[in-house]
């Protein structure tokens, strides 16, 4: 079956990013996990540093939690992407 990857091997383009943000507002994995279980996504700490190495496929409503849980918007996670393809 073939997947689609990133240019650099990865299941996804956007998990850089959001290790970038995350890291710039201080916020751990398991807490950034936290704040999206308070949204009502059932996630972990696991599921944040899947995404973050890029080792996980990144859903549409994944990004759309992402955005709400860093408080950031979604534009900005998905800023630079275009060499990534």
């Amino acid at each position: 079956m073939f997947k689609i990857k990133a240019a650099d091997g990865t299941n996804n383009i956007t998990g850089k990013k959001i290790a970038e943000i995350r890291k710039t507002k201080k916020i751990s994995q398991r807490k950034l996990a936290t704040k999206m279980q308070l949204l009502g996504f059932d996630v972990d700490h696991y599921f944040i540093r899947r995404v973050e190495n890029g080792e996980r496929f990144v859903t549409d409503i994944d990004l759309v939690v992402f955005s709400r849980a860093l408080e950031t918007p979604l534009e900005e996670i998905l800023s630079d992407i275009e060499d990534k393809i």
